[in-house]
């Protein structure tokens, strides 16, 4: 049954990227990750159109000329760069009506998380740790990021590719969520800043 097949593979998936966000101390992003698929809009198509070694949405944008559940999911998760496309403020540049915004770096993280986890989950034993950046080289969608967050997701790419996992994950919750917690929390309690400095944003 194509329906149970598409379900294993979501909720896969989705403990993938909750493991791999609770390992960088994103715990409330890997908590509410990608809970639109499972809306009816998301998982009716995905079911409809599941593949097993691929995402459904390419099979049902190849089929109807777009794809109705991806639209759906792109403007709730905010881990997609297409969620950040937005209408170019320079007038001047008419090249460009659209443009990708910057995006946060919590969610430019997830991103990473959800990239990876999706090479694992459709690679299987076939995963190797710089598909990720292969992947992410050979795609169109990368044309779209804002330079900023392309550049921060890249590094998380290539380092992932030459140092491996574990590493990649503890860079991250040390250098990065680490931070960025103490800024947010900053806000709230001013004195933090000066007894743990946070850094600048990317």
């Amino acid at each position: 049954m194509k329906w149970l097949e598409h379900l294993k593979t979501i909720t896969a998936h989705k403990i993938m990227v909750m493991r791999h966000c609770f390992a960088v101390g994103l715990y409330k992003q890997g908590l509410l990750h990608d809970l639109s698929k499972y809306s009816w809009t998301e998982f009716s198509m995905g079911a409809k159109y599941y593949q097993g070694n691929r995402s459904p949405n390419d099979a049902e944008r190849e089929d109807k000329g777009y794809t109705s559940s991806w639209l759906h999911h792109k403007g709730r998760n905010k881990h997609h760069l297409e969620y950040w496309v937005d209408y170019n403020v320079d007038r001047s540049d008419t090249k460009h009506l659209l443009v990708g915004c910057k995006m946060p770096k919590e969610y430019v993280i997830e991103m990473f998380c959800d990239r990876v986890a999706a090479c694992k989950i459709y690679n299987k034993e076939n995963y190797y740790e710089k598909q990720p950046l292969d992947y992410y080289m050979n795609g169109r969608s990368r044309r779209l990021l804002h330079p900023d967050s392309a550049k921060l997701l890249e590094k998380y790419l290539n380092m992932l590719a030459r140092k491996g996992e574990a590493y990649t994950f503890r860079y991250i919750h040390n250098y990065e969520v680490i931070p960025l917690r103490r800024k947010k929390l900053a806000k709230y309690l001013p004195f933090l800043k000066y007894l743990f400095p946070y850094g600048e944003d990317y």
